[in-house]
């Protein structure tokens, strides 16, 4: 028997870039990037594609991208900037992934040159999945638009589009070159989507850090009343967080541990049985509402403590039940159970309470205490 071993190692790096107004003649945060990146000795191009929903509230946005680039020589604007519908709809619907495949494709994009995702969480994932089957791999850069894609998904390493009725069946592991959180994004969004993304600033806090739960406690009447210093600082923690554990574990999860994915093995299958009419931070806060009575049930954290948890998702105004956690004896509860476990590989691994700012993982869930949980939920919101 004759054997090769080969082993490398590639690292990555990307910044995280904070801003405001990025589009103005006199930020020159992106320009300044594009221009130092790589090797100037290719013509570099930059397409950009924008979530439907950001380009209605932010009508001048295409315009701004076009006078910011006028007059560029070394970075050449695609001719076409594409407007395509944000949220789920542009991970499900197969068609969206093959218009940026083939505008990649129109308009030259190689690998000197880089897609720019204007958008949410979702959208991000999208456009990030083609960049990354494009010619085995396109530089793309994420702007990202929600307080969700900027303190938690947009800076992450994963892209991915639904398949077959599954979440992200299709994906890559595969990080931006760079991300820019533009905080003028966050002024137009909705109360609905403004809060939605607070819940993974609170699921990070549950698992790794009590002093930053404690400070989210005690400011979530000010974010709930949209003071933007506040929420910017929210942010910028998460992100931290998010970032520091992806760097220092295991970035493209060869293994089946998720922490990071704490409440989100029901908030998965909440997602979906609402028809994606629950946002994906809505249904998270769920998930962490349940996974926190669970943990109470266990016998590691005490009811007072699963009480301040729900009292603070309460606060921030989230609704943490859903008649569908109830359905068929809640055997579409274990049925998402079971479709995370296919997901990590085969092997179980969610990630509970052992106190607050610390997590546990676990590899098997009593499923009756969780039936359980769900009516203790339900009781404790009534």
């Amino acid at each position: 028997m004759s054997v090769i071993q080969q082993a490398f190692q590639v690292p990555y790096s990307f910044n995280i870039i904070f801003t405001q107004n990025l589009f103005s003649s006199e930020n020159k945060e992106l320009i300044n990037f594009l221009l130092h990146f790589g090797d100037n000795g290719f013509q570099k191009k930059i397409l950009f594609l924008i979530d439907e929903g950001v380009a209605e509230k932010h009508l001048f946005l295409t315009e701004s991208i076009r006078n910011y680039f006028e007059g560029q020589t070394q970075i050449l604007l695609a001719e076409e900037i594409l407007i395509l519908p944000g949220g789920e709809l542009v991970k499900n619907n197969p068609q969206y992934l093959e218009q940026t495949l083939l505008a990649i494709n129109n308009y030259g994009i190689d690998r000197h040159s880089f897609v720019a995702a204007i958008g949410g969480g979702a959208f991000l994932d999208m456009v990030g999945y083609a960049s990354c089957i494009a010619h085995r791999g396109v530089k793309h850069i994420r702007i990202p638009t929600t307080v969700l894609s900027q303190n938690d998904s947009g800076v992450g390493v994963k892209n991915g589009v639904n398949f077959l009725g599954k979440k992200n069946f299709l994906g890559t592991f595969s990080p931006p070159v760079a991300v820019f959180n533009d905080s003028d994004f966050l002024k137009t969004l909705s109360d609905r989507d403004w809060r939605s993304g607070i819940s993974e600033a609170i699921k990070v806090a549950l698992i790794k850090d009590l002093a930053f739960f404690e400070w989210l406690e005690k400011n979530a009447e000010r974010m709930v009343a949209r003071e933007i210093e506040v929420m910017n600082e929210q942010i910028f923690r998460s992100a931290a967080l998010h970032t520091n554990h992806i760097s220092s574990g295991d970035p493209f999860e060869m293994g089946s541990a998720r922490p990071l994915d704490f409440g989100h093995w029901a908030a998965h299958k909440l997602e979906y049985l609402s028809n994606f009419e629950i946002r994906h931070g809505e249904a998270v806060a769920v998930g962490i509402a349940l996974d926190s009575v669970y943990s109470h049930l266990l016998g590691l954290i005490s009811e007072e403590d699963a009480l301040r948890i729900i009292r603070v998702l309460k606060t921030l105004g989230f609704t943490l039940y859903h008649p569908s956690l109830s359905e068929n004896d809640k055997q579409n509860l274990l049925e998402g159970l079971n479709e995370f476990r296919e997901h990590l590989g085969g092997r179980l691994t969610i990630t509970i309470l052992e106190k607050l700012g610390k997590g546990k993982e676990v590899h098997e869930v009593n499923f009756g205490l969780m039936k359980l949980a769900v009516d203790r939920l339900k009781l404790t919101l009534d």
